[in-house]
């Protein structure tokens, strides 16, 4: 995935500036709660528990805040939210998945709706693009912990299928059912990665040009800011010059 990595790391950066710390830690604390109420309220034996940690942490999300969310599991709260997949099309002929958690399905349609719609997409029945993309493992390391060759030669030894390293990440995908195992197997060596979850990976990557990638752009931060999505995914491949943009 040319520009993925990339792509996510200044995202991420971007998100890090723009977005309201409540409405971040709202939506990691939901996840955790969730996540806990699904399975045991122990990280080392709930998987998903223990990814929604590493995503709060890696938003430097304060200890008591992860605590009181893990607690929440054992009463009432969480249990009324429902996890729902969008899928969509973008400007430019791209794709989306939006993955939600709700407790009223009807206003987060609409809000998802909406905001396709705004930006020149459409909303699309379920199944309609998630046949273009592989539901995958997804384990993440900053570049500090080893060279490219030194990643790629553990994670291959892990069990993992690829590795995409930049200069500031490694991003480390591997089938969906291996992921606890080659999570576990990295860490050995690397120690706890910044993230190791399941997400959803484009087989192929949609060129866009400039004027539609800032519009994908657009659709992206739109869905992001509503309360109830929780992840977006794109098959876009957005062009180095629009890249080095956002990195300005």
């Amino acid at each position: 995935m040319a520009g993925h990595s990339q792509f996510k790391n200044i995202m991420h950066r971007k998100g890090k500036q723009d977005a309201m710390r409540s409405k971040l830690f709202a939506k990691l604390a939901r996840e955790i709660t969730v996540s806990a109420k699904l399975g045991l309220p122990d990280p080392t034996m709930n998987p998903r528990l223990r990814a929604a940690i590493l995503a709060a942490r890696a938003e430097n999300m304060p200890k008591d805040n992860i605590e009181r969310a893990i607690k929440k599991a054992a009463g009432n709260d969480g249990e009324n939210y429902e996890e729902i997949r969008y899928e969509g099309y973008g400007p430019g002929g791209t794709a989306l998945i939006v993955e939600a958690m709700t407790d009223n399905r009807n206003r987060t349609a609409s809000d998802v709706r909406s905001s396709f719609t705004k930006a020149g997409g459409n909303l699309a029945e379920t199944g309609a693009v998630s046949f273009m993309f592989d539901r995958v493992g997804f384990i993440e390391f900053p570049a500090s912990v080893g060279d490219a060759d030194t990643v790629l030669e553990a994670a291959i030894e892990a069990g993992a299928d690829d590795v995409v390293s930049d200069e500031e990440t490694h991003e480390i995908y591997c089938e969906q059912g291996s992921l606890a195992a080659v999570s576990k197997a990295l860490e050995a060596t690397f120690g706890e990665p910044r993230a190791s979850r399941l997400i959803w990976k484009a087989q192929n990557d949609v060129a866009v040009d400039d004027e539609a990638g800032e519009k994908v752009l657009r659709l992206i931060e739109a869905l992001e800011d509503g309360d109830d999505v929780q992840n977006v995914y794109t098959n876009a491949q957005f062009s180095d010059t629009l890249l080095a943009k956002l990195a300005e």
